[in-house]
C-alpha cells in the first residue's frame, strides 16, 4: 500500500468528478442509497489479489468505496469505483492539510516514523538556505523539485520564513528516480544557490541545465544521506532535535512543532 506522498513506489492520482454520478433520474447526492458494496461481495470480487476485505466504506472522494484489506498480517486501504470493474491502490489527500484522508482512520495503525537523525551528519554544505541563515530554530527539508506535494509544501515553508523571523530551512535536494528530470534541476539549484531559481523550479517552470560537475557529487551525497538513514520519500522533514517527520504540514502547524523541539 501506498505510505506516503511521493516515494519510489509509483503513486496513482485518482481525480473523480460528479459526472461520474449517474445521469438524470440516476444517482442523488446520497450515494450510499445508490451504490452499495458487501465484504463478502468485495471478497469475490478481488480473489485474484488474495487477502480478506473486512469492512467496506464510502471513500472521502465521491465514486470510490473504500475497503480496509487484511492481508500478511498487515492492515491497509485499497479502492473499488461502483461501477466494481477497477481497484486502485493509493491514498487520497487534503491537498489544504497534505495529511492523508481515510473512511477508515481508527482502524489503520498510525504511520511510522523515521528513525531519528543525527542533524551533525546532515552534509548542510550541500543544502540551500532559505529563512533566517543565522536562526536559531533549524528545520531540515528534504525535498525533490519535481514532486506535486514538495511543491505545494515548498509555498508553507515560505509562509513560515515570515511567520517566524528566527528560523533557518535547510533545503536537502533529494531528486527521486521516478522523477527523472528532477536531477538535474537539483543540481542547478545547488550551483546557483539561488532562491529565484529554487521557487521556479517549484513553480514547474523551467530553469538552466546544470553547468558544473561539482554538483554531481553534492546530490549524490544528498541521495547516499537519505538511503542511509531511511529517508525514501519526499517530502521530509527533520526536526532539530533529529526527529523525522514524513510528509509536510502548514506553515501555522510547522511553527508549533519548532516551538516544542
Amino acid at each position: 500500500m501506498l505510505k506516503e506522498f511521493c516515494s519510489a513506489v509509483a503513486v496513482t492520482i485518482i481525480l473523480v468528478s460528479s459526472s461520474y454520478a449517474m445521469a438524470k433520474d440516476g444517482c442523488s447526492n446520497d450515494c450510499v442509497s445508490c451504490h452499495t458494496l458487501t465484504s463478502q461481495e468485495a471478497n469475490g470480487l478481488l480473489k485474484k489479489v488474495g487477502g480478506n476485505v473486512t469492512s467496506v466504506r464510502q471513500s472521502p472522494v465521491r465514486g470510490l468505496f473504500e475497503l480496509l484489506i487484511e492481508k500478511d498480517g498487515q492492515r491497509g486501504i485499497i479502492f473499488m469505483d461502483y461501477g466494481k470493474k477497477h481497484f486502485i491502490q493509493g491514498a487520497i489527500v487534503d491537498l489544504e492539510k497534505m495529511e492523508q484522508v481515510t473512511a477508515h482512520k481508527n482502524e489503520l495503525p498510525p504511520p511510522k516514523r523515521g528513525k531519528p537523525v543525527d542533524v551533525n551528519t546532515i552534509p548542510l554544505a550541500n543544502a540551500v538556505i532559505i529563512g533566517n541563515p543565522k536562526g536559531s530554530k533549524k528545520l531540515y527539508v528534504f525535498t525533490d523539485p519535481d514532486c506535486p506535494y514538495c511543491r505545494k509544501g515548498h509555498v508553507e515553508l515560505k509562509k513560515l520564513t515570515k511567520l517566524d523571523p528566527d528560523v533557518a530551512i535547510y533545503i536537502m535536494l533529494f531528486p527521486l528516480s521516478m522523477h527523472p528530470g528532477a536531477y538535474d534541476k537539483a543540481r542547478t539549484i545547488y550551483e546557483t544557490k539561488s532562491s529565484d531559481l529554487l521557487d521556479k523550479a517549484f513553480e514547474g517552470k523551467e530553469i538552466p541545465k546544470p553547468t558544473r560537475e561539482n554538483s554531481k557529487k553534492a546530490i549524490d551525497e544528498n541521495i547516499a544521506f537519505s538511503n542511509a538513514n531511511g529517508i525514501s520519500g519526499t517530502p521530509t522533514m527533520v526536526m532539530p532535535d533529529g526527529t523525522v517527520e514524513v510528509g509536510m504540514r502548514d506553515a501555522e502547524v510547522m511553527k508549533k512543532m519548532l516551538e516544542k523541539k
